[in-house]
């Protein structure tokens, strides 16, 4: 399997052609372990306050493309809110 930094690259460029392992592994190394998991559903905690969670779900082993880009988007305002904080 690919390393963290490898699949962040690769989905940023094609999120529509995402392996649901590959965006549970980036989820895992960004988010820590899931707080949910229910059939296909996995859910992750946000650390910031409003709608902190993020839904990705398995697709016969595919990641639907819009949880892609908003795994995406969570990870680049977790990224963004920590060089912040620096």
């Amino acid at each position: 399997m690919a390393s963290v930094d490898k699949i962040l690259v690769q989905l940023q460029n094609d999120p529509t052609n995402a392996r649901f392992a590959d965006l549970l592994k980036l989820c895992e190394a960004y988010f820590g372990e899931p707080r949910h998991t229910s059939g296909s559903h996995v859910i992750f905690k946000m650390p910031w306050p409003g709608d902190p969670r993020v839904n990705i779900q398995n697709d016969h082993g595919k990641a639907k493309a819009y949880q892609v880009r908003q795994v995406l988007a969570a990870i680049d305002k977790l990224t963004n809110s920590k060089e912040h904080k620096r």
